[in-house]
């Protein structure tokens, strides 16, 4: 399975795993699973860091780097065609990043792992709650 980890969900399973259902922190451990990582999730978490709305033990983009750089992750860079497809997704409120990061599992044929209510309800892209 190729799961496209949200913010809090990535955040969760990096720095408090015990946050996550016991079911989502067996389907991440997983080896026969692939992690996937947003480019326009790096952005938010250093937004989320710059307002002090998250704390890690390292600089915020120290920290990130690692997480992109290593082995665990696979990176779902942004492109043209996910972004012309972010403007007809159906998610309330039309938060442009989360339009995105739905755009990126449909386009990439991801699970997006969340536990956004509203990422949740969206139509068009595959979500499985956590």
């Amino acid at each position: 399975m190729k799961l496209l980890l949200d913010t809090h969900v990535w955040l969760w399973l990096e720095v408090a795993p015990e946050r996550l259902s016991r079911a989502t922190a067996e389907r991440l451990a997983d080896p026969g699973n692939e992690l996937w990582l947003s480019t326009v999730r790096a952005w938010e978490h250093l937004l989320l860091a710059e307002r002090k709305r998250i704390r890690v033990e390292h600089e915020p983009a120290a920290w990130l780097r690692r997480a992109f750089d290593g082995q665990r992750y696979r990176i779902a860079a942004l492109e043209l065609e996910t972004v012309l497809a972010a403007t007809g997704m159906r998610i309330q409120p039309r938060d442009p990043a989360d339009r995105l990061l739905a755009a990126t599992a449909r386009q990439l044929g991801l699970s997006l792992v969340t536990a956004d209510r509203r990422m949740l309800q969206g139509s068009g892209f595959e979500a499985l709650p956590c």
